[in-house]
């Protein structure tokens, strides 16, 4: 187990000028086998190793990372948390990650930086506000946290707004979750990171996966950059990169890759309290520690594997910022970055086993798999640990697609990236 981080560890590095911290994590050669290898040390791979460890007993894993821990899109975005979903299967999944964030800092020993800061879902239109109220009433159906606004309510809680009668899309209303907010994003992938460490996990940084062992319908281990590694399973959680893996498995996903841009203003004083999103468009907001304006919204239509996208994209993104906040205007771009998003044709997840025996399948988040680190990670170890999915994850099957059980959360069928 790693020492723990505590006030007293602070005032004790003090006195060596904080010249001799343990590393939070180790650096080691790969094993000729192990009982379980997760391709992917992004968020969701760190967690599923993690409650391997922790809920399962199963410590002879190996976390296989192609450039390093939280170089992906666990690094790369936006750092939304909410459960504010409609469909029960969504809800239920969400809400119990909800709770796992709320207690994710003292559990880790490190500080992910929880924000439950409020998620405010702007309606432009009497029919968006009575769509919101239909949302609105099936979480609290579920358990959940919501609250529906009047203009009234919003002038006094995002002033800066556009609320006058002549702009372009008039600001009704809107559904706030309270409890939803942000977290820091490399800190959750480092927090876990440094728990599966101490509990035996190994974590092996630059060895990309380059095909697969598989004799009689059952994986017997993978081909990396820096050898073959045994292993009697294997779990795949590399988001947008999911389809590339799949080809070596000779399986064809109900997935595309797309690029997800964000960018970052200039840090600025205080203005923004919450997260808050566009309804007339696809623009998204919140005010960082170091008070920079977070923003995000449409991924770039083509399919791509790269970081990165194009200027056009983050102009129309900004746009729709603009619409709702035009003091924006006024701020300096700092930075944009893109992360490869895996898109599924009904916009929810696949968390699930697959016809090859010990290969398991974790996929398709669309925008929002930051939100899911620790619920997702948690089912996967138990989908993993069990062989068996766990009821919170049970409908997001791969079967679902060809039974048309889909789980159609924003009602715009096989292309979820148009809405």
């Amino acid at each position: 187990m790693k020492n723990k981080y505590s006030l007293f560890s602070l005032v004790k590095n003090a006195f060596s000028y904080h010249e001799n911290w343990e590393k939070a994590w180790k650096d080691p050669e790969p094993k000729s086998e192990y009982d379980v290898v997760i391709v992917g040390g992004g968020g969701h791979g760190l967690a599923t190793a993690y409650y391997l460890a922790k809920e399962h007993g199963i410590t002879n894993v190996a976390i296989l990372e192609k450039g390093w821990i939280g170089g992906g899109n666990v690094g790369r975005n936006t750092t939304i948390l909410r459960s504010n979903y409609m469909f029960d299967a969504n809800s239920h999944f969400y809400e119990f990650g909800m709770k796992q964030w709320e207690t994710l800092s003292q559990e880790l020993n490190y500080n992910v930086m929880y924000s439950p800061r409020g998620i405010i879902n702007l309606a432009h239109s009497d029919a968006q506000m009575n769509a919101y109220a239909r949302r609105g009433n099936a979480m609290r159906l579920n358990g959940i946290d919501a609250v529906l606004l009047g203009r009234e309510d919003l002038k006094k809680m995002i002033p800066f707004a556009d609320f006058s009668e002549t702009c372009r899309f008039p600001i009704h209303g809107g559904l706030m979750q309270p409890r939803g907010g942000t977290a820091r994003h490399d800190a959750v992938a480092w927090g876990y990171a440094r728990q599966a460490d101490g509990m035996g996990v190994d974590i092996i940084q630059n060895c990309e996966v380059t095909g697969f062992d598989v004799q009689n319908g059952k994986v017997q281990g993978v081909q990396t950059s820096r050898g073959n590694i045994k292993a009697k399973k294997v779990g795949l959680c590399v988001a947008g990169s999911t389809t590339l893996l799949a080809d070596m498995l000779n399986m064809r996903l109900p997935i595309e890759a797309h690029v997800l841009q964000a960018c970052v203003s200039e840090p600025v004083k205080p203005i923004l309290d919450h997260v808050v999103t566009f309804g007339a468009g696809h623009f998204y907001c919140s005010q960082s520690d170091k008070g920079e304006m977070v923003m995000g919204g449409d991924l770039d239509g083509y399919n791509s594997y790269a970081q990165r996208g194009n200027m056009p994209m983050i102009q129309h993104v900004l746009t729709g910022g603009l619409a709702v906040f035009p003091n924006f205007s006024r701020l300096k771009m700092l930075r944009t970055w893109g992360g490869i998003m895996d898109m599924s044709m009904d916009g929810s997840p696949i968390i699930d086993k697959t016809h090859i025996d010990g290969v398991y399948l974790n996929c398709g988040w669309c925008y929002g798999g930051f939100k899911a680190t620790p619920c997702s990670g948690w089912v996967f170890a138990h989908t993993i640990a069990k062989n068996e999915v766990h009821q919170l994850n049970a409908e997001f099957n791969l079967d679902r697609f060809h039974t048309g059980n889909i789980i159609d959360e924003k009602g715009v069928g096989p292309k979820p990236w148009i809405g």
